[in-house]
């Protein structure tokens, strides 16, 4: 038996906002300070040298220079590094 009355169909049909998330500055790129380089859920990416982690885990540049990002010891790091 029913308990909705003729609403059932509506009832999973909501869905949350895309997060738009992702690398936002590629290697290689200028950045500018305080723009962001990577929207991130978690700490997929750490942060270098001119570059700090917002609350959410975004990567944001201290610094204008150019993105970079390398690996050390199997971790991924981004940093902006002047010229």
């Amino acid at each position: 038996m029913a308990h909705t009355k003729a609403q059932g169909s509506v009832k999973g049909n909501r869905d949350s906002r895309p997060k738009m998330r992702g690398v936002k500055l590629f290697g290689g790129e200028k950045a500018k300070a305080g723009s962001i380089i990577v929207r991130q859920k978690g700490g997929k990416f750490k942060a270098g040298k001119n570059v700090s982690t917002g609350k959410d885990f975004t990567l944001f540049a201290l610094a204008e220079g150019n993105v970079r990002f390398k690996t050390l010891k199997g971790k991924k790091f981004v940093e902006v590094v002047n010229g």
